[in-house]
């Protein structure tokens, strides 16, 4: 184990996982474009265009903002949650607050900058008082992250939490089941990993071990 990693490895292995007060006026840094070829930049914001003006759903009635994602369009690495929250419809980025600053903890904690991935969610608006997806809106909302994980051809999918590991999965099963094990996703296969939402860890800290056993089998796979 290096230095840093025990920076973030204390108390149950994880202590520096407990997530700082979130500052409004703190920014999340976000990996440029520039690396895009100019057609596949294209792609991307008419996607995100579409995203921004979606009313197929009622969710578009009651959000503030789309919650598209955020980070290397070019990445190896996909993170996948539920839906948008309260901090994520104020701002338009996914996994923000105190969730967010875990999140960005747990990636540093295996040598991981946040700008280096990609997260998205299932869906782009947030459900009123955070209510789990219905499947309706999954079945209209997830072919803008189908079409976002056929632009990033990703190595590693990471799916953050029960919703969204059954959502992507199409399983019942609940996350005790699902996670420790290989899944593969798509047509294509892609490889997927399961962990807990850093929201649930926050509430339950005793299995930020478990998270932590769970990020070092990310990094071992990339």
């Amino acid at each position: 184990m290096n230095k840093k990693q025990q920076q973030y490895l204390q108390a149950l292995g994880i202590q520096s996982w407990e997530s700082k007060n979130f500052s409004p006026s703190e920014t999340i840094e976000i990996s440029s474009d520039e690396t895009l070829d100019s057609n596949r930049q294209k792609i991307w914001l008419e996607l995100e265009d579409r995203v921004k003006h979606c009313t197929l759903c009622e969710l578009h009635k009651t959000r503030t903002h789309t919650v598209f994602g955020i980070g290397n369009k070019k990445a190896d690495l996909l993170f996948v949650g539920e839906a948008p929250g309260a901090n994520e419809d104020q701002q338009g980025i996914p996994f923000v607050g105190r969730a967010g600053n875990l999140l960005t903890s747990m990636l540093k904690a295996i040598n991981i900058d946040r700008k280096d991935v990609y997260i998205a969610n299932i869906l782009k608006c947030r459900p009123p008082n955070n209510r789990d997806p219905l499947p309706s809106e999954v079945a209209l909302c997830t072919p803008y992250l189908q079409e976002q994980i056929n632009l990033m051809q990703p190595k590693l999918i990471v799916a953050v939490g029960r919703i969204a590991a059954q959502f992507l999965l199409k399983t019942n099963d609940p996350l005790s089941k699902l996670r420790g094990k290989l899944h593969y996703y798509g047509e294509q296969n892609t490889p997927l990993w399961i962990t807990y939402h850093p929201a649930y860890l926050l509430r339950s800290p005793r299995e930020k071990a478990k998270a932590y056993r769970d990020m070092l089998e990310i990094q071992k796979r990339l």
